[in-house]
């Protein structure tokens, strides 16, 4: 495939040595609220939960009973900045929850049983953690730190291995006048190796997930809703595989920056004030199988004579109800050389200002149609039976049964 940048091992043995911590002892937090410190057994929880993760040891599990759990914030300055030009800067942030110098796996007993009330901007942080896991509560109640450059979310993972789970990460809204950014759902740092999986991340205040300074990140089947800034970003030199997630009501919806790299297969990315998809810097995206729709500006766009991808079984349909903001109300748009993204096999229709601009109209041409999808759902995305998105996708790509791959996200190697 043309262009095509193949993801380098080491994102791969990253990802390995974050899912396979080793369980040691089970220790036990409670907020009882008697005062007591308590020693981790059954009979006897820590009662603070920060009190729990400093006592335990490498590779313990804390069970988290049901209830809610304050983080006291701790004001520190870190030496590396995320998102800025210059990497060596002063960042001055807060923290909630810390987990640093070891592995711990953090249990709840449900999003809807043990609630995280972080108070901070980084609401639980790892830091020099190789395999962490945490699943089953909730992570909220952010404050915004003063500093811009701080990139606060409600996990924020720095030289570490950390796979979440069956969290949510929510209503993380607060935010001072006098700062843009607000607090995103995951933020994934220097060193950090990140699997986000069948989560919830809603209502926050900016991305949904953010990839900086090398990070590596595994992003699958989640629910990211609801927020500013982008759903999932992946930026400066990170690389991302982004499979099966839902992706809506953002300013906008995927995008690779700086030199990423990202595979990007079978996500909904619909109703976000934007553009649903973009490939800008000198990033690299494969983007197969995905359904954009219902955008406010643009469905695709490449942004940069510079980046390369591919793009192909994406349907891109009934984009531009907005007026123009960060790009044109069509369904691609190549403000780049369209020479740098191999396009095939989409199916690019009814979008409010026409199908392509700065690019010849594809419709015939290597497999790409403008046809009604005939989607069974508007939320869903399956496709009704006589859909002419039905086997027409790339042949280099099979469903999961072997056969000639739908466009769309229940089609591809990737579909469940």
């Amino acid at each position: 495939m043309r262009g095509t940048r193949a993801l380098p091992i080491a994102i791969l043995v990253a990802l390995l040595l974050a899912a396979s911590a080793s369980r040691g002892a089970t220790v036990f937090v409670d907020d009882v609220g008697d005062g007591a410190r308590g020693t981790g057994t059954g009979d006897d929880p820590y009662r603070d939960l920060q009190v729990a993760i400093d006592a335990a040891a490498d590779g313990d599990v804390i069970t988290i009973l049901p209830g809610t759990y304050a983080a006291s914030p701790v004001a520190f300055v870190e030496p590396l900045c995320g998102n800025c030009e210059e990497h060596r800067t002063d960042v001055e942030a807060t923290r909630g929850f810390l987990v640093e110098g070891k592995s711990l796996h953090l249990v709840g007993s449900g999003p809807d049983e043990t609630v995280l009330e972080t108070n901070a901007g980084y609401g639980l942080l790892f830091d020099g953690s190789p395999r962490s896991y945490v699943s089953a509560l909730r992570i909220t109640g952010g404050k915004r730190d003063l500093d811009g450059m701080a990139t606060d979310a409600g996990v924020v993972v720095r030289r570490s291995g950390v796979t979440l789970t069956g969290i949510e990460i929510v209503d993380n809204t607060h935010r001072p006048e006098e700062v843009v950014v607000g607090i995103g759902g995951v933020m994934g740092r220097e060193g950090a190796a990140i699997f986000v999986t069948d989560c919830r991340i809603a209502n926050n205040g900016w991305d949904g997930v953010a990839l900086y300074r090398g990070a590596v990140a595994f992003i699958a089947d989640n629910e990211i809703s609801g927020g500013r800034g982008a759903g999932i970003g992946i930026t400066w030199d990170s690389t991302a595989v982004v499979l099966r997630n839902r992706i809506s009501g953002y300013w906008k919806g995927i995008g690779s920056f700086g030199s990423s790299r990202a595979i990007v297969r079978n996500n909904a990315v619909f109703d976000n004030l934007g553009w649903g998809i973009v490939i800008t810097g000198t990033s690299f995206m494969e983007a197969a199988n995905n359904v954009v729709t219902r955008n406010g500006n643009c469905g695709f766009a490449l942004w940069s004579d510079e980046a390369t991808g591919l793009f192909t079984n994406n349907i891109v349909t009934e984009n531009g109800w907005r007026e123009e903001w960060v790009c044109p109300p069509v369904g691609v748009w190549m403000n780049g050389d369209p020479a740098n993204v191999e396009i095939t096999h989409n199916d690019v229709w009814n979008n409010v200002a026409g199908e392509y601009r700065d690019i010849d109209d594809l419709t015939g041409v290597d497999g790409n149609i403008s046809l009604d999808p005939l989607f069974a759902d508007s939320l869903d995305f399956h496709l009704l039976e006589g859909s002419p998105a039905v086997d027409a996708g790339n042949p280099l790509f099979t469903d999961p049964d072997g056969g000639p791959p739908d466009i769309g996200i229940h089609g591809g190697p990737s579909a469940k």
